[in-house]
């Protein structure tokens, strides 16, 4: 019985690990952008593909619902406990990189609503990179967090399970070596 235990281990340390890496990145890149940033000046670099624009963002996601912070933050707080109680099941590598992604992402925002002006629950999270074609600022915990459900839906579609059980048999394998459940190839 504690093979399996001790088997899931590495993949919860590995998403705990990417979820502390994303979340400390995060932190330290809007403690720069709130530091050399100034909220009416744009710095534009590479030819305009990327803009520096410190904004302090009361919503959600792309600035929706400014006035419902309080909410977004114990959204947050229950997407974490979500998280942390499915790395238990974890024994897939996108899985694990997928929920790290997410867990470290939705840290750092959480922190910025806890820890940020005005107030506990209240804090604007700290938007500070702006692409020419998609209108709204956003910060890396926004870009882990898409980076993570994108990885979600990928090993959705390949049908890679949290668990590591794969209900797909893999079609090359099958013909490889055919079980007693399969039928031979040319009959």
């Amino acid at each position: 019985m504690a093979a399996p235990v001790i088997g899931s281990r590495r993949y919860t340390v590995a998403a705990f690990l990417i979820a502390f890496a994303v979340c400390a990145v995060d932190a330290a890149s809007k403690a720069l952008a709130v530091a050399d940033l100034n909220p009416q000046r744009s710095v534009t670099l590479l030819g305009g593909l990327i803009t520096l624009h410190l904004y302090r963002n009361p919503g959600a996601a792309f600035g929706i619902g400014p006035s419902y912070t309080v909410i977004y933050a114990l959204i947050e707080a229950a997407v974490l406990a979500a998280i942390l109680r499915l790395s238990r099941r974890l024994r897939s590598w996108p899985w694990a990189i997928a929920l790290g992604l997410l867990l470290g992402g939705a840290a750092g925002n959480l922190a910025d609503r806890l820890f940020r002006s005005p107030g506990p629950l209240r804090g604007f999270v700290i938007d500070w990179v702006k692409l020419p074609y998609f209108p709204p600022t956003f910060n890396l915990a926004d870009s882990a967090i898409t980076i993570g459900a994108a990885v979600i839906v990928l090993a959705s579609v390949r049908g890679w399970r949290l668990d590591g059980d794969n209900p797909r048999p893999d079609p090359a394998i099958q013909q490889a070596a055919p079980g007693r459940d399969t039928p031979p190839l040319n009959p």
